[in-house]
């Protein structure tokens, strides 16, 4: 029996199975399928190009020989199949998303875009992009690294654009800038946008209200700063964040200008003009504060929602991101966009997949839509 390709093969079921079912076992069972799932449930061609190849080479060097090598193979051939299965569901994400946008904002919201075939199948860990220049590690507050953030602008520095600030996720004890939504960075400071991704400060050592302090210094920043970079004087601010981060942005929408959360920079205008929550965990912190959850600070000036979450998420169920969907649409005047991403896991923003892209033409939808309305205002 050829051991190698068995190997392989093997490896190929167990991703085919932890893309399709969310696993919730024991921690090392999750732990594995999680970081399986993490990466080929975006990029499952990835897995399918080394099965490919891997059959192709058995078959090239003679070690299709008996009834098991075969057995294998007709189970990698399953296993292909599957991988396409995974595929096809992150192609579904532009229809979802074309329809959640259009619900909320109305029909013809999203502008039909064809996927970036290229960057997706051949090259989609890459994020970088030669017309984007990165400024790293700028100071926004007195907390050290933890408070340092990165610019992100086209290298022509056009006049104009708006502003994205971006937190990253991590349970609030871990992670840092630079890590997550980079396609989406990458993407709007190409177009003209200045992006921004902070740090933050984290558990042990700081709780809340440390971060959300945090991230209202990084609203003041950006509105003081972004014009050296190319944002309009007058710039739409959004802010946007991965799991724990999206949480922060929730807060931040809903708490602008509030000056419990401001001190030392009461004046500063922290308004942001939309928010964008990704796979976040939208409930109370970790001390249970029922002030510390969104849903409890929704107002009815709050700015327009895009919340997206994976139907398959294993670390926060759908059922959260719904109750401050719910929440919004019940006292709010802005709407809100609630995207449910068919096969979606937790952390789908880290690479360029079909599902991120079609997210991403819908954001830069969502903004549009945010934009226009603000200037016909």
């Amino acid at each position: 029996m050829a051991v190698g390709y068995l190997v392989t093969v093997v490896l190929a079921v167990l991703i085919v199975v932890f893309c399709l079912v969310r696993i919730r076992g024991p921690q090392p069972l999750f732990y594995f399928s999680y970081r399986l799932g993490l990466v080929f449930n975006e990029i499952p061609h990835v897995a399918l190009y080394a099965l490919v190849a891997s059959t192709a080479l058995a078959f090239s060097e003679g070690d299709i020989a008996t009834t098991a090598d075969r057995v294998n193979v007709g189970v990698a051939a399953v296993a292909a199949a599957g991988l396409v299965v995974v595929t096809l569901r992150g192609v579904r994400t532009a229809s979802v998303v074309r329809v959640a946008l259009d619900d909320a904002f109305g029909a013809g919201t999203v502008r039909r875009r064809r996927p970036p075939l290229a960057r997706i199948l051949l090259r989609p860990v890459f994020r970088r992009r030669s017309d984007v220049k990165r400024v790293g590690n700028l100071s926004y507050g007195d907390g050290g690294r933890r408070n340092l953030l990165d610019v992100y602008h086209h290298r022509s520095r056009p006049e104009g654009g708006s502003v994205l600030i971006h937190f990253h996720g991590g349970h609030y004890d871990q992670g840092r800038k630079n890590t997550q939504s980079l396609p989406l960075l990458y993407r709007l400071a190409g177009q003209g946008w200045v992006c921004i991704s902070a740090n933050y400060r984290l558990r042990p050592d700081f709780s809340h209200p440390a971060h959300l302090i945090d991230a209202k210094k990084v609203i003041a920043w950006a509105r003081e700063h972004a014009a050296e970079y190319g944002a309009a004087p007058e710039a739409a601010v959004f802010v946007s964040g991965s799991s724990a981060g999206g949480h922060m942005a929730a807060q931040a929408a809903l708490t602008s200008d509030d000056p419990a959360y401001q001190p030392g920079f009461e004046e500063a205008d922290t308004s942001v003009s939309g928010a964008i929550a990704l796979n976040g965990f939208l409930a109370e912190y970790f001390d249970g504060d029922p002030a510390t959850s969104p849903v409890n600070l929704v107002r009815a000036d709050a700015p327009p929602f895009l919340i997206a979450h994976g139907d398959l998420d294993e670390l926060v169920d759908t059922e959260n991101p719904r109750a401050l969907v719910t929440a919004l649409r019940s006292v709010s005047t802005s709407p809100v966009a609630y995207v449910e991403l068919p096969g979606g896991h937790h952390a789908f923003d880290l690479f360029h997949s079909f599902r991120f892209e079609a997210l991403i033409d819908g954001i830069e939808d969502f903004a549009a839509w945010v934009t226009a309305r603000r200037k016909s205002a």
